[in-house]
C-alpha cells in the first residue's frame, strides 16, 4: 500500500495518542473525525505497531487483516501493545516518554506451495498447523540475519510448533510484505 509521509505521519499520531490515553487513561477526540483522512488510510489493511524503550522490544501487537479502517487499525494496534501484550507488563506512565514507535501495515497474505519463494527482508512469514500460528515481520529477520530456512524455523517456534513444522504437508505458508515507518520521520 501505498502512504505518503502525510499518512504516515497521521498514523503515528494516532498511534502515539492511542498509547498516551491508554495508559494515562484520558479521551481523545473521535478519530473519525480528528483527520483528513486519505483514501490510503480509510482502506482495510492489517497493520502491527512496535514499542521500543532504549532499542529493546517493548510490546508488538497487530491485526492480520484490517477489520476496519487502517487508521482504527493501527489506533486499537497501538493500545495492544501498549497494554495487552503477553510478554510484557502493561506500559505505565513514566516510560511513555521513552517509548520509540514503529508500524507496519501490511499487504494481503499470499500463500505459497514452496518456501524457496520466501525472500528475506521482503517478505514476513505466516505458518498456520492446525491451531497454531505463527507471525513474523519482514524486519525481525533482517535484524536478527536470518537465512531463509532460519526465518522458516523461528516462525514455527513463534507458532509454539517444532521448528520443522514447516515442512509438514499440513502446515500453510502464507507470505505478506509490510510498509514499515517509524517516529524518525517525524524528526524531518
Amino acid at each position: 500500500m501505498d502512504l505518503t509521509a502525510a499518512d504516515k505521519a497521521i498514523l503515528l499520531t494516532i498511534a502515539r495518542s492511542a498509547v498516551e490515553s491508554a495508559v494515562t487513561d484520558t479521551t481523545l477526540q473521535d478519530l473519525d473525525t480528528r483527520f483528513d483522512y486519505s483514501p490510503s488510510l480509510k482502506m482495510r489493511a492489517g497493520a502491527f505497531v512496535t514499542l521500543e524503550k532504549h532499542h529493546r522490544l517493548r510490546g508488538c501487537v497487530g491485526l492480520i487483516e484490517g477489520e476496519r479502517e487502517l487508521y482504527w487499525t493501527v489506533n486499537e494496534a497501538a493500545i495492544s501493545a501498549a497494554l495487552y501484550d503477553s510478554r510484557f507488563n502493561p506500559v505505565e506512565r513514566d516510560e511513555i516518554k521513552d517509548l520509540f514507535i514503529e508500524i507496519s501495515v501490511l499487504s494481503p497474505l499470499e500463500t505459497i506451495k514452496n518456501p524457496d519463494e520466501v525472500v528475506v527482508g521482503k517478505h514476513g512469514l505466516l505458518i498456520i498447523s492446525g491451531r497454531h500460528h505463527g507471525l513474523l515481520l519482514p524486519q525481525v529477520a533482517v535484524e536478527h540475519r536470518w537465512d531463509r530456512k532460519t526465518f522458516l524455523e523461528q516462525t514455527c517456534v513463534k507458532a509454539y510448533l517444532p521448528k520443522e513444522a514447516w515442512q509438514w504437508k499440513e502446515t500453510a505458508i502464507q507470505v505478506f510484505t509490510a510498509n514499515v515507518f517509524d517516529e524518525s520521520i517525524l524528526k524531518n
